[in-house]
C-alpha cells in the first residue's frame, strides 16, 4: 500500500493526490467512469483508493479502516461513492461516521434546473446548507424499556453558529441574495429555539445578505408551489437531509446532484444518491451525479477549466439522445461514459 502511494506521487509530479472511496453497489461502475473522464480530460489528480461500505465490512469487519482514514487526512480531499446502510439494524451510517470523525460540518447540496432534463419547475437554483454532526443524526439512542426507546436531538450553539456563518460566507462569496432559516422552533423551542438564536445573530453580521426564517413544514409546501422564492438555506441536519432530497427531486432526481462536504480537517465530495443493488453490475448505472460532484472537486482544487470542461460535457451528454434508464433511455453507464468522454 505505501509503495503504491509513493509510486503513484512520483509518476504525476504536479498533480494532486485525492483519496477514492468507490463504495457500494454501482459505486464501483460511477467511480470507474468518472476516472476515465478525467483520464481523457488530462486532469491532473492521482488516486489513493480504498474499499469502504458494508461490502468491505464483509471481508474486513470494518466500515473504514485507519489506512482509509489517515489517508483523507493527508490528502485532505475526498471522492466517494454510495454506501449501503442497513434500516433498522445493523452498523452505524458510513456518511455519519466520516462527517462526525473527520468534522466535515458543512454539507452544500445545489439544485439548479438542467435545461436538457424535463421536470414541473424552470428557474430552480437553489443551494442548501446542512449541519452535519449533530441533531439526531448524532446517534445516542438508547431503549427505556421494552417497547420504549429513544433518541436525543442534540443542538449546540458551536455547531448552530458554525453553519450559519459558513452559510452566510457562501452567500457572499456566490453572489446569493438572500438566506433563509429553516426550523421548527415554534414545537421544539430550546433546540431549535438555539439554531433560530445562533442565526439570528451570525444574519447581523451580514447586513447586504436578505434574512427570512421559514418553519420546515410550511418550507416543503412552498418548495413544490414555487422553489425560486428560495435561493440559499440552512438547516439543521435532519430537516437538511430531508429538503436536500426533496430539492434533487425538483431538478430530476438524486443522480443529477452533486454534493461536497466541508470541514477544517477534509473536504467530502460524493454521490448521494443510493447504491441501487438491483443493478449493480450491469453497467446501467447513471454516473452524473459523481461527474457533477467531482467537477465541484476540481473547483475547490483550483482547477476550473477542467471543472467547466467536464461539466459542460455532461451537460452536453444529457441534451442528446444517450441516457440511462433512470433518465428515460436505455443507454448502459459505458455508453454514457464514452458521450461524455466524446464531448470534452
Amino acid at each position: 500500500m505505501i509503495s503504491r502511494r509513493l509510486f503513484s506521487t512520483a509518476v504525476a509530479a504536479g498533480s494532486r493526490t485525492v483519496t477514492l472511496f468507490p463504495g457500494d453497489g454501482i459505486g464501483r461502475e460511477i467511480s470507474s467512469a468518472l476516472q476515465k473522464v478525467f483520464t481523457a480530460a488530462s486532469v491532473p489528480v492521482v488516486w489513493d483508493t480504498y474499499d469502504v461500505g458494508a461490502e468491505a465490512a464483509e471481508r474486513t469487519g470494518s466500515l473504514i479502516t485507519k489506512e482509509a482514514l489517515d489517508s483523507v487526512l493527508r490528502t485532505g480531499v475526498c471522492l466517494k461513492g454510495p454506501t449501503a446502510t442497513p434500516i433498522g439494524k445493523g452498523h452505524k451510517s458510513l456518511n455519519v461516521t466520516l462527517r462526525q470523525t473527520l468534522d466535515i460540518y458543512a454539507n452544500v447540496r445545489p439544485a439548479k434546473t438542467i435545461a436538457a432534463v424535463p421536470t414541473r419547475y424552470e428557474k430552480v437554483d437553489i443551494v442548501i446548507v446542512r449541519e452535519n454532526t449533530e441533531d439526531l443524526y448524532a446517534g445516542q439512542e438508547a431503549v427505556i424499556t421494552d417497547g420504549v426507546n429513544i433518541s436525543l436531538k442534540i443542538i449546540t450553539e458551536k455547531a448552530s453558529t458554525r453553519i450559519a456563518k459558513y452559510a452566510f460566507e457562501y452567500a457572499v462569496a456566490n453572489g446569493r441574495k438572500k438566506v433563509s432559516a429553516i426550523h421548527k422552533a415554534n414545537i421544539m423551542k430550546l433546540t431549535d429555539g438555539l439554531f433560530l438564536e445562533c442565526c439570528r445573530k451570525v444574519a447581523k453580521e451580514y447586513p447586504q445578505i436578505t434574512y427570512d426564517e421559514r418553519i420546515i413544514d410550511a418550507t416543503c409546501m412552498m418548495l413544490v408551489q414555487d422553489p425560486t422564492k428560495f435561493d440559499v438555506m440552512v438547516l439543521p441536519n435532519l430537516y437538511g437531509d430531508i429538503v436536500s432530497d426533496l430539492a434533487a427531486g425538483l431538478i430530476g432526481g438524486l443522480g443529477l446532484t452533486a454534493s461536497s462536504n466541508y470541514g477544517q480537517k477534509a473536504v467530502l465530495f460524493e454521490a448521494v444518491h443510493g447504491t441501487a443493488p438491483d443493478i449493480a453490475g450491469k453497467d446501467l448505472a447513471n454516473p452524473s451525479a459523481l461527474l457533477f460532484s467531482g467537477a465541484m472537486m476540481l473547483r475547490h482544487l483550483g482547477l476550473k477549466t477542467h471543472a467547466d470542461q467536464i461539466e459542460n460535457a455532461v451537460l452536453k451528454t444529457l441534451k442528446g439522445s444517450v441516457k440511462t434508464k433512470d433518465l428515460g433511455g436505455n443507454s448502459t453507464c459505458s455508453e454514457f461514459t464514452n458521450h461524455v468522454i466524446k464531448n470534452l
